[in-house]
């Protein structure tokens, strides 16, 4: 397989298109003149089929671990050191990260300033910042990229067997009364699905039949989950619910994911012919240059609109699938496609035409640590977000970012050795 597949950066790019459009057709707003009220509108009754399908992570770690797969068998075939390939992944991914970092630690005081009320402030400067725990888990996937990737030379499909089995007993746990168990499935939920995207890149060909029979398979078995077990209807966390699938992630992702792998492959021809038209092909490449600052800025560009819907002009978003929230939704997405497609304008660039590593190359060990702390760093901002609190640089996401800062000076950086002199 050559080592790009057009069709995994349909389905990257298609993935993360859907996931911005979920985020911003799902909120429900309201003015109280003091106070923004937040609300979901797939908490109507019977939207939450919507979510089988809009809840689209799965076929991001899938796309990305058959991606991962390609890109390192490609860098060892060409006598890249897995050092490289690690510190390569990691800059494309943490250089756009910078500056949605500067601007958020700087915005909320600067527009408190301005008098703009602390409480939807805070809502918003933590909706952004929940966002990094995609970047946390990927790193995680990456930076176990190359060991996955033995055991599943070794061991086949039995690796992700074994995930989806470990999966299942945290889900068992957590269930039985120790909630926080769950967070574990942060990392085996998805790096089963990353390891999906490692039988698609190395396997061959997935026949109709198979793609049939893994869509029927995956949503069927989804299907019995919710009906039978403890799982709920919905993909999405949703306000108020006792459980939820996505925070944490259940073993049910893993099911669905399946399921929808087998959709995308059904498509398959279909995607790989519209890609071949020139300008599908153009549109492609130039989002698929700034894909990951599509997904770190749309939450910012909707709060943007928010702000000035809501505050601005008391705007309260009407019943979910009333007339009147069909009519004003193409206003509503338009107007936040407008602002994001002015901040990547703006700050696509860092990842378009980011850095490469330095030629003095930290070893591996540096490297491993300095993702690490890349992980842990956009993990805290996801747990504290960019609420300010405190002084500029006492505030939680102050801390993390330095953890970030740090992380990536560690990947950049070779630090000097130090030699003892012995005196005679």
């Amino acid at each position: 397989m050559s080592k790009r597949d057009p069709f995994l950066d349909v389905v990257r790019v298609l993935a993360i298109m859907l996931v911005v459009f979920q985020h911003w057709l799902v909120p429900v707003l309201g003015w109280t003149g003091t106070e923004l009220t937040t609300g979901n509108a797939y908490a109507t009754p019977g939207w939450w089929v919507l979510t089988w399908v809009g809840q689209v992570m799965p076929l991001v770690f899938f796309a990305g671990g058959a991606a991962n797969l390609l890109s390192l068998r490609t860098h060892r075939a060409r006598g890249g050191s897995d050092r490289d390939w690690l510190s390569s992944r990691l800059h494309r991914l943490a250089i756009p990260l910078l500056p949605l970092i500067a601007v958020w630690l700087l915005l909320p005081r600067l527009l408190m300033t301005l008098g703009v009320p602390v409480q939807p402030l805070n809502v918003g400067a933590a909706v952004v910042g929940q966002l990094l725990w995609f970047m946390a888990v990927y790193l995680a996937a990456i930076l176990l990229t190359p060991l996955m990737l033995r055991a599943h030379k070794k061991h086949g499909l039995s690796v992700f067997m074994v995930l989806v089995g470990v999966s299942v007993l945290i889900d068992l746990v957590r269930f039985e009364g120790f909630g926080m168990a769950g967070y574990l499935n942060a990392l085996f939920v998805w790096l089963a699905v990353h390891q999906l995207g490692f039988h698609y890149a190395a396997g061959r060909p997935v026949s109709t039949r198979g793609a049939a029979t893994l869509a029927v398979g995956g949503f069927g078995v989804t299907a019995l989950m919710v009906a039978f077990g403890p799982y709920p209807l919905s993909m999405v966390g949703m306000p108020g619910a006792p459980v939820s699938n996505a925070g944490p992630p259940t073993t049910c992702l893993i099911a669905l994911g399946v399921g929808q792998i087998g959709l995308v492959l059904l498509a398959r021809p279909v995607i790989r012919s519209l890609v071949a038209r020139p300008r599908a092909a153009k549109v492609l490449t130039w989002v698929g240059a700034r894909s990951m600052s599509l997904y770190l800025w749309h939450m910012s560009a909707m709060v943007a609109v928010a702000g000035v819907w809501t505050i601005g002009f008391g705007y309260s978003t009407p019943t979910p699938g009333s007339l009147a929230w069909f009519a004003v939704l193409p206003l509503w997405i338009g107007s936040c496609a407008g602002v994001l497609f002015g901040l990547l304008r703006l700050f696509g660039r860092f990842e378009a035409n980011a850095p490469d590593p330095l030629t003095l190359r930290p070893p591996m060990p540096q490297v491993m640590l300095g993702t690490v702390l890349v992980a842990a760093g956009t993990l805290g901002i996801a747990a504290t977000g960019f609420t300010p609190g405190g002084s500029l640089v006492s505030s939680g996401a102050a801390t993390w970012a330095a953890v970030v800062l740090g992380g990536l000076a560690a990947a950049r950086y070779r630090l000097p050795e130090i030699s003892v002199v012995r005196q005679a």
